[in-house]
């Protein structure tokens, strides 16, 4: 099968609350299209080459969000609101008025307040696997819900490294990628890792992740209002298991609900992926980016901007 080539790729910072945000920006500047992508809880801008491969002649721009990659030391407080303050300021400095914005995982959380709290900057979401209020089951408490989903990630962030090779080790024998083993996935892990060997350490500030994770729990307040008062046409992807290649993290029943109640949300379904492969899988990220073609096909374009 001949692949797409591997467009363009550099590496930008921006000025924001604290200092500056790494963004990884692939394609020309001159292209017709550009999108906005933002990554999960624990990941990186690195999420998204595969994606941005298959979708030639658009710009596209991946920050690392306050407290994750190469934006590790930006300082807290953390949370949807600050984390969609810095996506607009990211649009600001690549001079882009409104554009189709991508968020898979937490990034789709980030994304939707990015749309409520800046509904100018918006012209369509995409929803990776992401986004929608993670239904908290009865008899269970926020704090026990979120290391119910994110236990082994949160653990990881707790352990040191002696090489980039044993990480990578850690890595290939994690279940989402025992059947997806990749040059992506190197790089992804690889530029995951903070500090000097032997002591190399997962870059995601722990105490990022536990702010942020409650806000993606059904019932609070910045998510719920950006979700209830979604205006901007959307799309939710989902994955049909999660982020151990198993239970998915949302049921078919639970994005109908949602779907039923928000008339500008559509869903599709992406067959045999899980929560990480539906973007850095080379079948996952193909079908991600024939969604965001076909949205963007619906936007009358300005030169690098969409519209």
């Amino acid at each position: 099968m001949t692949r797409v080539p591997a467009p363009p790729y550099e590496f930008r910072t921006v000025p924001v609350r604290g200092g500056e945000l790494a963004v990884g920006v692939w394609g020309d500047a001159d292209a017709a299209q550009t999108v906005l992508v933002v990554h999960g809880v624990t990941a990186s801008h690195q999420s998204w080459p595969l994606v941005a491969q298959n979708l030639p002649g658009v710009r596209v721009i991946a920050p690392d969000l306050r407290g994750r990659g190469r934006s590790n030391a930006l300082p807290g407080p953390y949370g949807m609101p600050q984390h969609a303050d810095d996506l607009a300021a990211v649009l600001d400095a690549f001079d882009l008025d409104r554009v189709v914005v991508v968020g898979h995982s937490m990034g789709g959380f980030a994304s939707l307040v990015l749309a409520h709290r800046h509904p100018e900057r918006v012209s369509e979401l995409v929803l990776v696997d992401g986004g929608l209020p993670l239904a908290v089951p009865p008899d269970v408490t926020p704090a026990e819900f979120t290391r119910m989903v994110l236990g082994p990630a949160q653990d990881r962030l707790s352990m040191t490294f002696e090489s980039v090779d044993s990480y990578l080790d850690f890595w290939r024998h994690h279940p989402a990628f025992a059947n997806d083993w990749s040059q992506t996935i190197k790089d992804y892990v690889a530029y995951d890792l903070d500090g000097d060997a032997p002591e190399l350490r997962p870059s995601t500030s722990y105490r990022a992740v536990e702010e942020d994770s409650a806000e993606q729990l059904a019932g609070t307040n910045s998510v719920t209002s950006a979700v209830e008062a979604l205006a901007h046409p959307a799309i939710f992807l989902r994955a049909p298991r999660g982020l151990l290649d198993a239970d998915p993290l949302y049921t078919p029943e639970y994005v109908a609900k949602w779907s039923e109640k928000l008339t500008t949300l559509s869903t599709m379904e992406v067959d045999d992926v899980n929560h990480y492969t539906i973007v850095l899988g080379d079948a996952g990220a193909k079908l991600v980016a024939g969604a965001v073609t076909q949205v963007l096909a619906r936007h009358t374009t300005k030169a690098g901007t969409t519209a």
